[in-house]
């Protein structure tokens, strides 16, 4: 067991446009993050991930990057981060950027040089493409954010490729100039002091040309995907104490173990899809059916046994790109409470690095989305227009209920802090709605309630400080067939934890009896204060119920 500090990291993701507003204007910035950094530490959390704050239009809320050494105006400033990353660093924490290398925005200098000609020094930057003979594009690619994912441009007669919105163009990893300006990009920020890089969309930097047919998974997964991310890291990341993980949509537990296998020399870590996109169907996440435990616990343990010694997880249930997890996997009305410390469980239990995406801690819902007014989503606006307005694929009805339920607005609705007009947030108008719910749930209230579901996350990320097993442990399922428990153990060495989560309302009998065999254990954590333990060793289970046990062999209690 080779123990990094990234695998015993607990991993906080900032949205930063909707984390903390310091001037009024109604948008988060840097400042606004530097003046919570102290309510982060005392959460627990070690790394804190911030989304894009680099200059940027806004096509894409700051994915669509014209300047990767500025820092967007809304933000702040150079002065601003500096001030942040030292504090950050102050207070024994560290910090993840993002590296939006996939594309840029079609304002980026590159852009508006290789746009001018087919001979410029930056002609080569992105990807180009001659018309078909009839001034068609090139092929019949379509943009994950719906639409063509060819923009035609006179200066050249040519195309170019948008594998997201039309002004965020895909940059051309072929090129080793460009390859090198990224580079340089990701040593001009490790010079101002970050800790890592979350890289975006990373598996898609190399592309099957050629190949015609609908459907993202032709672009996932290049023939050189390997071979660069091999050369980033010999030009950039040896010798660097970095935590780096890759946005891997597509990838496979195969894929996984290629990217994160220590010998390879890639990455650390990547995020997977897969269980994200279980409860969608032909037309991705907008044909939404209802979620299914028992899919959702194959996916996750087939992800557990196989990168176990190999390669490593990344452990989430929701982030900036997903409907908040309580929302989505638990009750977020009658149990929401309980139900949000269940899935904190299941999340921090497995093995891998648990990411926190913020309000998580505090167990907040989905945005109450009224209308299409209430929307600022780039990609939930161009799939109404694509499937209601132009193909017809979904009525209204359906497709307003399915933004409800999986549009990404619902994560990135402001902060709840307190329960003061607009949560705490801003003084000014909120660039999004505040969920309405704020008043009940909220930092400040929690903060002060030692049963809230943010003292229940200070706990868990205390225990994985103290448990080797918590972090390192192999995971074996328990009762595979079940289909209202998830329940497994974690082993390493004497120590062994058992976790039992219920995925429902109903009360759910279990009998542990052959689980705990001849040990002793003890419980170690319970998301209800009255938990008894069984001498039977038959529990009921009540809603979304969920508790460990710990063997008391082990020296460590």
């Amino acid at each position: 067991m080779e123990r990094q500090w990234w695998k015993e990291a607990v991993v906080y993701q900032i949205y930063p446009r909707s984390f903390q507003d310091s001037n009024g204007d109604g948008i988060g910035d840097l400042a606004g993050i530097t003046s919570r950094l102290d309510y982060l530490k005392y959460l627990g959390i070690d790394v804190l991930w911030v989304s894009p704050f680099f200059k940027s239009p806004n096509d894409d809320n700051g994915y669509d990057i014209s300047d990767y050494r500025e820092i967007m105006t809304e933000f702040g400033s150079m002065e601003d981060f500096k001030t942040l990353i030292g504090e950050i660093h102050a207070r024994d924490m560290k910090l993840v950027m993002d590296l939006v290398v996939n594309h840029s925005s079609d304002e980026h200098a590159w852009f508006q040089e290789s746009k001018k000609s087919r001979d410029n020094e930056k002609s080569d930057y992105y990807i180009w493409k001659d018309p078909k003979a009839d001034g068609s594009p090139p092929n019949d690619w379509t943009s994950i954010f719906s639409g063509p994912a060819w923009e035609y441009v006179k200066e050249r007669d040519q195309y170019y490729l948008h594998l997201f919105s039309k002004k965020q163009p895909d940059l051309n990893w072929e090129n080793e100039a460009l390859r090198q300006e990224v580079y340089e990009i990701m040593k001009f920020w490790i010079n101002q002091g970050v800790d890592g890089f979350r890289m975006d969309v990373i598996n898609l930097i190399s592309k099957k040309f050629y190949e015609e047919g609908q459907g993202e998974d032709i672009h996932f997964m290049g023939p050189r995907v390997h071979e660069f991310l091999q050369e980033m890291y010999q030009e950039v990341l040896a010798g660097e104490d970095l935590l780096t993980v890759g946005e891997c949509p597509g990838a496979t537990v195969d894929d996984a173990i290629d990217f994160t296998a220590p010998e390879r020399k890639e990455l650390h870590m990547i995020f997977t899809f897969e269980h994200m996109d279980l409860d969608g169907g032909k037309h991705g996440k907008w044909d939404f059916k209802d979620f299914s435990m028992p899919a959702l616990r194959e996916n996750l343990i087939h992800w557990q046994e196989s990168l176990h010694g190999k390669g490593w997880n990344s452990l989430y249930l929701n982030n900036h790109d997903q409907p908040r997890m309580v929302s989505r996997f638990g009750d977020d009305e009658t149990y929401r409470v309980q139900s949000a410390k269940m899935l904190a469980n299941l999340v921090h239990f497995m093995e891998g690095t648990p990411y926190i995406y913020q309000g998580e801690e505090l167990g907040m819902t989905n945005l109450d989305i009224e209308s299409l007014e209430d929307l600022k989503d780039l990609e939930s606006l161009n799939a109404w227009r694509d499937l209601v307005e132009e193909k017809k694929v979904f009525s209204k009805e359906h497709m307003m209920e399915a933004i409800r339920r999986k549009g990404r607005d619902n994560a990135r609705s402001p902060m709840q802090w307190d329960d003061t007009k607009k949560a705490g947030f801003t003084s000014g108008t909120p660039w999004l709605k505040v969920n309405s719910n704020y008043p009940e749930i909220n930092a400040a209230d929690q903060v002060k309630n030692e049963d809230s579901v943010f003292h229940y996350y200070r706990k868990l990320i205390s225990l994985r400080r103290e448990l080797p097993v918590m972090v390192y442990g192999k995971t074996n399922l328990l009762f595979p067939d079940h289909k209202e428990i998830f329940a497994w153990e974690r082993i390493l060495g004497d120590e062994r934890l058992i976790v039992v989560n219920n995925f429902t309302k109903n009360t759910v009998t279990v009998d542990l009896r052959e689980a705990v065999e001849r040990e002793e254990f003890t419980l170690y954590l319970s998301n209800y204060k009255d938990f008894k333990m069984s001498e039977s060793g038959s529990y009921q289970l009540r809603a979304y119920e969920s508790f460990v046990l710990f063997n008391e062999s082990s020296e460590l209690l």
